[in-house]
Parts: structure tokens; C-alpha cells; sequence
């Protein structure tokens, strides 16, 4: 069984954007859930998306600050 991914996990990321399965796992709920609000209304997510044609990219830095309430060490 795979564990889920927990915001430290995603602290300790070095990559720029986080898929919709990784932000789907701290959430808990699906990657299509994700994927279909983006495409739909994406304010309703309350977290920053970028949407390229049907891709979605969520920034890591701005899902931290969204979750937390404050900007991320190292963050802009």
C-alpha cells in the first residue's frame, strides 16, 4: 500500500508545480476532481492553477501558502 504524500513531502520538493494526484493526496480527493474544477471555474479551488490546453499545474510555493496560510521559506 502507498502512503500518502504529506505537506512536508511536498516542502521538501525542489520542483516548480505539483501535478493534480499530488495535490489530490494531501486534499483527499480525486486527481479528475482536480482536473475537472480547473477546467471548469478555476477560482473555485481557492489555489492558484495553471491550465495548458488539458493539463493542469499547480505551483508548489502558492499550494504551501494556500494550505498554511503563510509564504514558504525561500519562497517569493
Amino acid at each position: 500500500m502507498k502512503t500518502r504524500l504529506t505537506l512536508d513531502d511536498i516542502r521538501a520538493m525542489d520542483k516548480a508545480t505539483l501535478t493534480p494526484s499530488e495535490v489530490a493526496q494531501i486534499l483527499h480527493c480525486s486527481a479528475y476532481s482536480i482536473n475537472v474544477q480547473a477546467q471548469d471555474d478555476l477560482a473555485k479551488l481557492g489555489f492558484r492553477v495553471t491550465v495548458l490546453g488539458r493539463r493542469v499545474l499547480i505551483p508548489r510555493l502558492a499550494f504551501l501558502e494556500f494550505m498554511t496560510g503563510k509564504v514558504p521559506e525561500g519562497g517569493a
